[in-house]
């Protein structure tokens, strides 16, 4: 049988949206797309690159519950408000997945809250599963 879990990240909006931060399932871990709030005070910077280091720690912790990192991601999506914000993140982003290389897409689009700037979204897979 192949195991299936939820991971929680202790952010409210997933008890008020009935989702989970991240879902392991077998080999692969799915973690939601996840944003530059500080899920332990519910704050979220100003910044876009701050945010996105944010959003990497919250992504981080997500993995490491499901028992893989970032050198185990296979796929990336970046989600922003506007496209303009996306290079000025671009060395935070290389330090996580630039020896990595995954698939990794970038879209221009709306967010959930206006003081998003920045929604990160991987897949990756355990080793040794």
């Amino acid at each position: 049988m192949t195991e299936r879990r939820v991971i929680l990240g202790g952010s409210t909006f997933e008890e008020q949206i009935g989702y989970a931060r991240a879902v392991v399932d077998g080999d692969r871990v799915h973690v939601s797309g996840t944003t530059g709030f500080d899920y332990t005070t519910m704050t979220i910077s100003e910044n876009v690159v701050e945010q996105a280091e944010q959003c990497l720690r919250n992504i981080g912790a997500a993995l490491a519950e499901a028992g893989c990192g970032f050198g185990d991601v296979v796929r990336v999506r970046y989600l922003l408000p506007d496209r303009a914000d996306f290079e000025p993140c671009w060395p935070v982003l290389r330090r996580r997945f630039g020896d990595v290389r995954p698939a990794a897409t970038m879209m221009e689009c709306g967010l959930a809250d206006p003081r998003m700037k920045i929604e990160i979204e991987v897949d990756a897979r355990r080793p040794g599963v």
